[in-house]
């Protein structure tokens, strides 16, 4: 069932989690082990757990020799290639400590834009849950060009949120929350909560996140929020630093109610 409240979260059956570049890439590397021991007690308590991961274009400015995240396309690709596979192995040699096996699912907007690619990632990720792997999601940044990109990881966890008809998505990033102004402005308040249809009528989004590394920010992240509410799963924009206090349930974030009823990918409603 669908989380009502912060408190139901434990209860949640199946969840979506995304997690930012600047969040795991660079000097925030070493937070990868504190996001897997948060994810593996989820699992560990029965619940089917989605990571949507950025972070693979940074974590491969190093090993480039790279000064910055690139700018051309061909290069953006190459690191791409080289990254994802340094980050794959960095969660699953910290999931070893817990026995979790990773399954790397890699997607562009094509696929969840048409019916017969969907249909087959919904049902990879629907068997890879079932067999208690843990996928981890990515843009295929390596084939993706501009056209055909989703814009931001905080859009695609939304989409495979609804994709698999997850209860509840847990965004999260380098502020702990939504605020009414940028959080560095005199007078920001923290949004505790957002009911259904709430247009968010005088709040100010600005920026979030470690500038030049990740390509998303709040606007992205309500906007994503709001896809997610309206496929009938709840929604928590948290710091990635609170990532264990999230799935356990603890007031903290933002919390955007899930509509009453439920839409899948292929446009189906239900009571959520």
């Amino acid at each position: 069932m669908t989380p009502r409240t912060r408190a139901d979260i434990p209860t949640a059956k199946r969840i979506v989690v995304k997690v930012g570049s600047s969040s795991i890439s660079g000097d925030n590397a070493g937070q990868i082990g504190p996001l897997v021991d948060a994810l593996a007690g989820a699992h560990e308590r029965g619940t089917e757990v989605v990571l949507v991961s950025s972070g693979a274009i940074s974590t491969a400015i190093p090993f480039l020799d790279l000064a910055a995240r690139p700018t051309d396309l061909a290069t953006q690709q190459a690191a791409a290639a080289v990254g994802q596979n340094v980050l794959m192995w960095r969660y699953q040699t910290s999931l070893d400590r817990y026995g979790i096996i990773a399954g790397q699912v890699l997607l562009t907007a094509g696929d969840l834009e048409h019916a017969t690619p969907r249909s087959n990632a919904q049902r990879a990720m629907d068997r890879l849950l079932a067999l208690r792997v843990l996928p981890i999601v990515n843009e295929n940044d390596t084939v993706a060009t501009h056209e055909i990109r989703f814009g931001d990881n905080d859009r695609l966890a939304a989409l495979v949120a609804e994709l698999i008809g997850a209860d509840l998505l847990v965004l999260l990033s380098d502020v702990d929350a939504l605020y009414t102004k940028p959080p560095h402005l005199d007078g920001a308040e923290r949004i505790a909560h957002v009911p259904v249809g709430d247009a968010l009528a005088g709040v100010e989004i600005g920026a979030i996140g470690r500038a030049g590394v990740g390509t998303g920010g709040a606007e992205t992240k309500v906007s994503a929020a709001r896809i997610a509410a309206e496929a009938g799963a709840a929604v928590l924009i948290t710091a990635t630093t609170l990532v264990a206090e999230a799935l356990a349930g603890e007031e903290i974030g933002t919390w955007f109610d899930a509509a009453p009823e439920r839409r899948t990918a292929d446009g189906d409603s239900g009571l959520a």
